[in-house]
Parts: structure tokens; C-alpha cells; sequence
């Protein structure tokens, strides 16, 4: 690849072009005097300026003034949905030229590599709530290409809840906390929600995928996501292709049990911003490949659902997922609110090759997301800050606003001008300027909605005929929790009626166990079931799962050793956790540091167990707590590794289900075994 840009008019930038420039914003404190924002050297920053001692303090004190007043103003609006967030810095490459489909820069050479930001989030919940909520979840991803920045904003299904932007305000308020209480925080378990639900059947879709396994991640790394707007790709022979977008993780997609994330909701509401840091710091960096869908224009009506509705997916296994690159995360932010909080995503910031089809929620977005970040971040001049810049300079006629910290030195700020010689300059398609697609638009202006989106059973069918015997039950106990939590009779009866048209059998259950009747008539006549919308042909891997080691002092050394420097060996995160914090010791003398206590730690934020047993201060003690990370963990259906001194802890009864339990004893195979098991992640046969 030569130095010349794809874009024709840019500088070409590299995977750390986006860190350089991201450089000289970094500033480090350490070491240096204690200042005023002017640069004034502080004596005393721990007491106000004072008539005395004991005597009042004086208005006179600008240094108070100047700390509280900047203190008390930090606080920015936070984003009316997807409030709660984390990301990371990466890169992505380019797997092959897409050429053929579009004059996208980023996407014409393999192997180029563009850096990009990443943010990940939750919807209803407010900054300050639990990462595992059962939720939607977002991935907005910004590309810093040499065209411009691309935005690509996804989300953790592939429809959405309503089919048209104008009622988006309408379900964020519904699922919204209850405006008369302000509860409950980062959930839909109430009245009001599925009030909407019930009355807005379109919305019934996404809701199910919400009520599966899918609306509780084990990880965002774990987490697949699309683009649910359709797009359109454009050549640079001008010919337009539809296009959506869906990001595969590569360590597949996994999730976690209902009472798992309600209990880590409390335990370590961070859950998934840790999990993403810690990993990326330990060298195991998160990576997804981008997938694309594409429909050609003269297909539009080809298919049973209609291309443009948000609300259905398109089926890979009618049209195929084409990868096209990988992402990957390798590098945490350095200042959570200079870069996650400040960063601000846009799907309208597109790039030459990549345009808007006629999708009306894609429509109204493009006109929603400007408006939001110029109220968050309080000005116009937002798409300066450092995170939010393009790598690539940008010039234009916009002056002045609040924080304006460019000094634009031109005599000139409009266009058609000759004492600039007419500059800054508009440039012509064919050198890289931006040419919206030339779609043919007729008829008349009117509020309505096309009749081919009017169907709001086959699909929510289709998800539920292809979801597993498990991830049918967990539906259905997540369906009878959330509607168990609805006040109104009413409102539970309308959900069962509608949930009959998804499945009969289904309704019946949840209808006996929020107390309502069962619903009359039955679910529409569709047997269709596509494997692509179950997790249970996800990729499977032992990499960066967390294996918690329960061990006391007196563990036999050499085996136990062994097995940790196996498990570390295929990239498994090893976690030790005994009585209290410092080391153990083996009856060789061997020592392990201790990570986590008993207190600290807890059954339900390790993804396996490795049992050691030993001896404490306190046996009784010890053994109680033991058992209660054993139990738990046996009744989530995690993997469990037995140490030949662990085996006291599992005395076989009669009916004892050992399903995903390896033991040590007179078995060479213990460490290959128990990391197969790990990689399996779940044993439900132990019902």
C-alpha cells in the first residue's frame, strides 16, 4: 500500500493515527505544582481564607471560588437513553476490497487499517445504574477514516421497537422510571411499559428478543450487534446497494442467568465496564467481525418483509453475512469522561459510498442526534473536542459559539467569495467530495405508514420457533417476571392476548403465573425457524473466562500448580480467592498470592470454579463459605474443576447430577477436560 489516500484529498492515516492526535490533548499532572486554572501557584488548598481561625470566611477567597464553583458546574446533561456506558479505543481491518459495492475509503483495500472508538450502553437506566440490567444494549462506533469520521450505531438485536422515529419519544417515556415516582431504575418490569407493549404491537418484537437470553450479556465483548436501519452502499459508478450492518463478536455470544444478573446488579454494578477493562489490560482484547447484508436495489420487493422496516430482520440464512473486516479493542481510555461521556455519535456523520435509504426511523434519526449533542455538551463547537475530531483537518464557514477555541485567522466566512479566491473550496464527487445517492422520490406528502409493515406476528414466531428448549424457558420466566411486576390486571390480561398470537403454549404459561386468564384464540400459523437466531451454535471458548480457585493453606502444590499454569496457558483469567487477602501456602511450601476473600468476591462473578479446599484459622467458617460459592455456582450450571484434596466437598446422593463437574482424582486428563468444560460455559442437563 503506498502513501496515496483512498479519498484522493487526505492524508492517509494508519491504525495509531487517531492515539497521535489524541497525544498532544494528554496532560500529566504528577510531579508538577498545584495551580490555578491561571496558572497561579497554590500555598494552602485545604482551607478558605478566613477573619481568623475561628472567624468567618471572606468573599475575597477567588481560589475557593474558582475549585468549588468549577466543581459544582461538572455535571454535563446526561443522554436521555443510553446513559450508562463504557468503550475503548481500536483499530479495524480491512478483510477485502468492497470495491464493487462502495467508494468508501476504508473499505477499498485489504489489510487498511482505520483506528476507531467505541462506546457501549445500556438504554433506560441513568448513569449511575447497573450494567446488567435487563436491557437494550448499543454499540456506536466512530471511525476516524481520511474521509471524515463514519458513525455506525448498532444495538444488541437486529429490530427495533417501533417502526417510525415520530413514536420513539412515546416508548423512551413509557419505559421509562414513572414519571409520578421516578422508579424503577434501569428496568420495564412496570405499568407503564407494558401499557405501550400492549397497545403498540410493533413494538412486541424487540421486546422478545429483550425477554431472551439476548437482553442479559455475560460481556460486552460477547455482545452481537446490528445496525437494524438499512443503509444503502453506493459505488463510484454511482450504483446504490442496500446494505445493513451486523458486528459478530469472535468469542461468541453468551449471557448470563435472570437471578445471575439481578445478583451481580448489587454485588459490582460495573460488571461490564470491568470486565472490558480488566480484559483489555491483561492483552485480551475484545474483537468483532463486521458483517454485511446486502440487498440489491432492483430486490426491493422481493422478500415476505419489507427491507425498510426497522422492526423485522433480514434472515442470514435468506441473505447472507458477508465479513468484511475485524475490530479489535486494545487500548482503555485514559479519562472516563473525556472520552466516553464527551463522545458524541451521529449516524448522519457518514463518509462518500455510504448513504440513507428511505427507512423512516433512519430518517428521523439523522435530524435527532445533532439536536441531542449540541443540549449535552452545550455548544455547537462539541465536534472539536479531542475524542469527537476528525483525524483528518476540516475547514468550513462555521464561526464564533460557546467554547469556540479555534482561532480562525481568514477575513472571509461564506462561500462564493473572491477575496479568498472562493475558498474554502467545494470538491467535485469524482476527488472525494460527498454526493448523496440521486434516489427517485415521488408522492404526495402525507403521515402514514406503508402496509407492508403491518405485520407484527410472523416474525416474533419465527424468533420464538427457533430459540432452544432453555432459551424458551428463560423467555418465558423473564416474560412472567416482568409482566408479575405490572400493578394493573388490565394490562397483564392485554400482554397474554397479544403474547397468544407469538405462541399459544407460551401465553398459557406465563397467563397462569402472573395470575390473569388464559387468552382466547392462538398463534399465527408459522413454522419457519432460522439457527441464526439462537446462541446455541455460538462459538465457544475457555479464553478469558474467569475461573475462581477456592484454596487454604496445606493444597498439594505440584497438581494444583500444574493446573493453574494450564488454565493460564489457553488465556483463562485465574482469580484465587480464600479466607482473607495474602498468600496460601501448599504442603511443599509453594505460595499463591490471594486475589480475592470470601467477602470480596463472590460465586456469581466467576464464570467457573476450580476447587482446592485446604485448611484456615477458622475450618468451620471456611467450609461454610465453601460451600455456598459451590452451590451457587452448581446451580447457575457453571463448570467445576475438582482438586483431588477438593473431592470432600462432593459427596454423591442419590439423583446427584455431576454434569460438567471434572475431578482430579485418577484422572490424567483433568486439565484438558476441565478446560472443555470451561469453554462450555453451561451444563444444563443437570436438570
Amino acid at each position: 500500500m503506498d502513501e496515496k489516500s483512498s479519498s484522493g484529498n487526505q492524508k492517509r492515516v494508519d491504525a495509531n493515527s487517531k492515539n497521535e492526535q489524541l497525544e498532544q490533548f494528554r496532560i500529566k499532572n504528577t510531579g508538577n505544582p498545584l495551580t490555578t486554572n491561571q496558572s497561579k501557584k497554590l500555598s494552602n488548598d485545604s482551607e478558605q481564607l478566613k477573619a481568623g481561625a475561628r472567624g468567618p470566611s471572606l468573599r475575597q477567597d477567588f481560589e475557593f471560588f474558582e475549585k468549588m464553583t468549577h466543581f459544582v458546574h461538572e455535571p454535563i446533561p446526561e443522554r436521555k437513553v443510553h446513559a450508562r456506558g463504557y468503550g475503548a479505543h481500536g483499530e479495524f481491518e480491512c478483510y477485502q476490497s468492497m470495491k464493487q459495492f462502495t467508494k468508501a475509503g476504508f473499505l477499498q483495500e485489504a489489510g487498511k487499517k482505520t483506528p476507531v472508538f467505541v462506546r457501549f450502553s445500556t438504554v433506560q437506566g441513568s448513569r449511575g445504574s447497573k450494567d446488567t440490567a435487563r436491557d437494550l444494549r448499543c454499540k456506536g462506533v466512530k471511525f476516524y477514516t481520511e474521509e471524515g469520521n463514519y458513525d455506525l450505531t448498532t444495538i444488541a438485536m437486529p429490530v427495533l421497537v417501533n417502526q417510525d422515529a415520530m413514536k420513539f419519544p412515546d416508548v423512551m417515556h413509557a419505559y421509562q422510571p414513572e414519571p409520578r415516582t421516578g422508579m424503577p431504575t434501569a428496568a420495564g418490569a412496570h405499568d407503564t411499559f407494558w401499557d405501550y407493549v400492549a397497545n403498540n404491537q410493533e413494538s412486541l418484537h424487540m421486546v422478545l428478543w429483550i425477554m431472551s437470553d439476548r437482553g442479559i450479556l455475560r460481556s460486552y465483548r460477547m455482545m452481537e450487534s446490528w445496525s437494524i436501519n438499512t443503509y444503502l452502499f453506493v459505488n463510484d459508478q454511482g450504483v446504490a446497494t442496500f446494505v445493513r450492518f451486523v458486528w459478530k463478536p469472535v468469542l461468541g455470544v453468551h449471557s448470563l442467568l435472570q437471578d445471575e444478573a439481578q445478583k451481580i446488579g448489587g454485588i459490582d454494578p460495573d460488571f461490564h465496564r470491568r470486565d472490558l477493562r480488566e480484559a483489555i489490560d491483561r492483552g485480551a482484547y475484545a474483537e468483532y467481525e463486521l458483517g454485511v447484508q446486502l440487498i440489491s436495489m432492483e430486490d426491493e420487493f422481493k422478500f415476505d418483509f419489507d427491507v425498510l422496516d426497522p422492526s423485522k430482520f433480514w434472515p442470514e440464512e435468506i441473505v447472507p453475512v458477508q465479513l468484511i473486516g475485524k475490530m479489535t479493542l486494545n487500548r482503555n481510555v485514559d479519562n472516563e469522561f473525556a472520552e466516553l461521556e464527551q463522545v458524541a455519535f451521529n449516524p448522519a456523520n457518514v463518509v462518500p459510498g455510504i448513504d440513507f435509504s428511505n427507512d423512516p426511523v433512519l430518517q428521523g434519526r439523522l435530524i435527532a442526534y445533532q439536536s441531542a449533542q449540541y443540549h449535552r455538551l452545550g455548544s455547537a463547537n462539541f465536534q472539536d473536542l479531542p475524542i469527537n475530531r476528525p483525524i483528518c483537518p476540516f475547514h468550513n464557514n462555521t464561526r464564533q459559539g460557546f467554547m469556540r477555541y479555534r482561532i480562525d485567522v481568514d477575513q472571509v466566512s461564506y462561500h462564493q467569495n473572491s477575496l479568498a479566491d472562493n475558498t474554502p473550496y467545494t470538491t467535485p464527487p469524482e476527488e472525494g467530495g460527498y454526493e448523496s445517492y440521486p434516489k427517485k422520490i415521488d408522492g404526495h406528502a402525507i403521515r402514514a405508514r406503508s402496509k407492508s409493515f403491518d405485520d407484527f406476528f410472523s416474525q416474533p414466531r419465527i424468533f420464538w420457533n427457533s430459540l432452544t428448549t432453555i432459551e424458551k424457558q428463560h423467555t418465558v420466566e423473564a416474560l412472567s417476571y416482568q409482566l408479575g411486576s405490572v400493578v394493573s390486571e388490565s394490562v397483564r390480561q392485554q400482554n397474554v392476548d397479544v403474547l397468544v398470537n407469538v405462541d399459544k403454549e407460551m401465553a398459557n404459561i406465563v397467563a397462569d403465573n402472573i395470575g390473569v386468564n388464559r387468552p382466547s384464540g392462538t398463534n399465527v400459523p408459522v413454522s419457519t425457524s432460522f439457527a441464526s437466531l439462537s446462541q446455541a451454535s455460538t462459538p465457544k471458548y475457555a479464553y478469558s473466562l474467569k475461573v475462581g480457585v477456592l484454596v487454604g493453606d496445606g493444597f498439594n502444590g505440584q497438581e494444583v500448580t500444574n493446573t493453574i499454569n494450564y488454565l493460564q496457558q489457553y488465556g483463562v483469567f485465574v482469580e484465587i480467592i480464600s479466607e482473607k487477602l495474602g498468600t496460601v501456602t501448599a504442603d511443599d511450601g509453594t505460595k499463591l498470592n490471594v486475589n480475592k476473600t470470601f467477602l470480596t468476591s463472590s460465586p456469581y462473578l466467576v464464570d467457573s470454579l476450580y476447587v482446592v479446599g485446604g485448611n484456615s484459622k477458622n475450618q468451620a467458617k471456611f467450609q461454610s463459605d465453601m460451600m455456598y460459592f459451590i452451590n451457587t455456582a452448581y446451580k447457575h450450571y457453571k463448570p467445576i474443576g475438582v482438586a483431588s484434596s477438593g473431592q470432600p466437598y462432593f459427596q454423591k446422593a442419590d439423583g446427584t447430577n455431576f454434569a460438567g463437574v471434572v475431578f482430579a482424582g485418577n484422572n490424567p486428563n483433568f486439565d484438558s477436560e476441565f478446560v472443555t468444560a470451561i469453554a462450555q460455559q453451561r451444563f444444563w442437563d443437570r436438570r
